[in-house]
């Protein structure tokens, strides 16, 4: 059963916040509703806290994004090489991107993004509470939305994130708080979800099931029965129903919603038919003469070499670099298992290493457009991203003209 709490008789900073208490198998949750960059938020976390008791407070973090805000030179600690091997620099490069326009807008106002919800983890800790980090893990979310849209979608969503950071339209403190009013908010999702169900499905409704499942789980593991929940007032709604409705199994939800999307099995085997179409067209080229086959493995290695390296030299890599993406990229377009951006960015990284300062300063950096480019870590995730674009674009082109001129 869920209700609105009443604000008549509370302190200042609680009166017109988005305030819903549940009760849900035995626990009772007062969910708060907060903006991210919004002093309020911090106001009405300090004196809700401070207010009522409570056994647990509960916050919209997963375990990397803790981390990452109670540790903020977690970054100095990051092996680069290693997130280049694991062709995890374009996940790292949009996760930056993620958080750069809301630290800009903190900036504005002269707070800390994220500060309500490390002042709720302070207050837990001052109460002698413990405190639950109920969110889904980030890079299982955006994978999961990755896999959900479709290809016009990931143009959109890739626009967004470019759109953050080029912006530099300012936002009243008034409109960072009509965020946190409902109507508006579900007005605006349903919006969302008229434009992209998928989108918003993998986005918002699926992390309202997953936090719902999470709280019921850790509440009964802590053996709580009050807890205080600071999350996005975008979830509010969504969240308090969910918590009214649950029926499943809270291990089974959050298993099903932490599996990784499984790519068909012709998703897996495309990169690999590509190679073999390509080593078929440059087989029939030679079949039918030395000189037609040997024009198409030129023309081959020149447009997948120069578009590669002009994607390194557009993110400003050293000479060499560029020069390793035009030798590379031939060879990787055709080898599924590596990619020339891994070849590329690890070129970079070790003849520019980044230095503490650059990991220090990354997050400040990626809030400007030039702070990509200056910064040696975002630079080599840069190089990364723009090498690949390069080379994919190099493999479809060459392999049209190929067949083009076979036919």
């Amino acid at each position: 059963m869920s209700s609105e709490a009443t604000t008549t008789n509370a302190p200042e900073e609680l009166v017109d916040q988005p305030l819903v208490v549940v009760t849900s198998g035995g626990v009772e949750y007062t969910l708060l509703g907060t903006a991210h960059v919004s002093r309020r938020s911090v106001e009405a976390v300090t004196a809700l806290a401070q207010q009522q008791t409570f056994d647990a407070i509960a916050v919209e973090l997963c375990q990397s994004r803790y981390d990452a805000l109670t540790q903020p030179d977690s970054w100095e600690k990051t092996d680069l090489f290693k997130i280049i091997r694991q062709g995890k620099a374009g996940l790292v490069a949009a996760n930056l991107a993620l958080g750069a326009y809301q630290r800009r807008l903190a900036d504005q106002f002269g707070i800390e993004p994220g500060a309500e919800m490390k002042q709720a983890l302070q207050e837990a800790e001052t109460l002698g509470v413990p405190h639950l980090l109920v969110d889904r893990d980030i890079g299982i979310t955006l994978k999961r939305v990755m896999s959900a849209v479709g290809f016009f979608d990931k143009l959109g969503i890739l626009g967004g994130l470019i759109t953050s950071l080029v912006t530099r339209e300012e936002i009243s403190e008034q409109d960072i708080e009509r965020l946190k009013e409902g109507d508006m908010l579900e007005n605006t999702f349903a919006e969302f979800a008229e434009n992209s169900e998928p989108l918003y499905r993998a986005l918002i409704e699926e992390r309202d099931h997953y936090m719902a499942a999470a709280l019921r789980q850790q509440s009964a593991e802590k053996g709580v029965s009050k807890v205080l929940v600071v999350i996005g007032a975008g979830h509010l709604k969504g969240l308090a129903a969910e918590l009214e409705n649950a029926d499943a199994e809270p291990a089974e939800v959050l298993a099903r919603l932490n599996e990784l999307p499984r790519r068909g099995q012709w998703v897996k085997a495309l990169p690999w038919i590509i190679t073999a179409v390509i080593l078929t067209g440059f087989g029939i080229g030679f079949y039918r003469s030395p000189e037609l086959g040997w024009s198409l493995v030129v023309f081959w290695v020149l447009i997948n070499g120069t578009l590669a390296a002009l994607g390194a030299a557009a993110a400003r890599a050293h000479p060499l670099t560029v020069a390793s993406g035009f030798v590379a990229a031939p060879l990787t377009s055709l080898n599924p298992t590596i990619a020339a951006g891994m070849v590329t960015a690890s070129v970079e990284a070790y003849l520019r290493r980044p230095r503490v300062a650059d990991f220090s300063a990354l997050r400040d950096d990626v809030t400007a457009p030039s702070g990509w480019w200056r910064n040696r870590v975002s630079r080599v995730l840069l190089v990364f991203v723009f090498s690949n674009l390069g080379s994919m674009l190099g493999t479809w082109i060459g392999g049209f003209r190929i067949f083009g001129a076979l036919s």
